[in-house]
C-alpha cells in the first residue's frame, strides 16, 4: 500500500494564473530595474513599452482573478486566522530544520496554513493595490489634469517603487517557501500538475481527487 496519496488542491484557473502572474511580475521587475537605470539591455524606450503592457496585462489578470474568487467562493480561502500562528512561525524558524512534521493538513477547502493566509491577504489589499494603482496613475500622468489630480507624480513613483520592492521581497520569500514542502520540489509540482501527495492520515482528512 502507498504511503502517500494525491489530493486534488489547484484548479486550471489557478495554475494558469499564478504562472501567468509570476511571469508577468517576473516582466516588471526586469523591465522596472532598467526604467531606474540598474542597467541597459532594451533600451529606455522599449523597457518602459513592454513594462506598461506587462502592468496592464497584470491589471487584466487581477480583475479575472478577483471575479473568478468571488464568483466560485474560493476568496474564503485566504480569511485570516490566528489560531495558529505562532504554531506555524515555529515550524518555519525551528520545526522545518529539525525535520518535524509539518503542523498544518491541507484540504481543497483549507490550502493555506493561517500564516500563509495573513500574508497572501496584506499583499492583496496592501502591497498589490498600491503598487496597481500608482502604475497606472503613472501611466496616465497626462490625463490627470481632466481628473482633477493635483499630486506630485514623484511622489506617486516612490510609492510605486516601495511597492515594487515588497513586491519582489514578497516573491522571494513566495519562490523560497515553496521549496519546504515534503520535498524540494514537491510544491512547485503540484502547482504544475494540480495534485498534491500528502501521507494517508492527511489525505483521510482532505477532499480527495484521484
Amino acid at each position: 500500500m502507498r504511503s502517500v496519496r494525491r489530493v486534488y488542491l489547484y484548479t486550471r484557473f489557478e495554475r494558469f494564473w499564478h504562472w501567468m502572474q509570476a511571469l508577468l511580475i517576473i516582466g516588471l521587475g526586469i523591465t522596472g530595474f532598467e526604467i531606474h537605470g540598474t542597467y541597459t539591455w532594451l533600451g529606455f524606450a522599449k523597457a518602459y513599452m513592454w513594462h506598461v503592457r506587462f502592468g496592464l496585462a497584470l491589471v487584466a489578470l487581477i480583475v479575472f482573478a478577483a471575479f473568478w474568487h468571488f464568483t466560485t467562493g474560493q476568496w474564503k480561502q485566504y480569511i485570516p486566522s490566528f489560531e495558529r500562528i505562532g504554531v506555524m512561525l515555529r515550524y518555519y524558524t525551528q520545526g522545518m530544520f529539525r525535520n518535524e512534521p509539518h503542523p498544518y493538513k491541507k484540504s481543497e477547502l483549507s490550502k493555506l496554513n493561517p500564516l500563509q493566509r495573513l500574508t497572501y491577504l496584506v499583499f492583496k489589499i496592501l502591497i498589490a493595490p498600491i503598487f496597481v494603482t500608482t502604475g497606472l496613475l503613472m501611466i496616465f500622468y497626462n490625463r490627470w489634469p481632466e481628473w482633477g489630480l493635483n499630486w506630485d507624480l514623484g511622489t506617486v513613483a516612490t510609492l510605486h517603487s516601495i511597492a515594487a520592492f515588497l513586491m519582489l521581497i514578497f516573491f522571494i520569500v513566495h519562490v523560497y517557501m515553496t521549496t519546504t514542502g515534503r520535498t524540494l520540489f514537491a510544491n512547485i509540482k503540484a502547482m504544475l500538475v494540480g495534485y498534491e501527495e500528502v501521507p494517508w492520515e492527511e489525505a483521510d482528512v482532505a477532499s480527495v481527487g484521484d
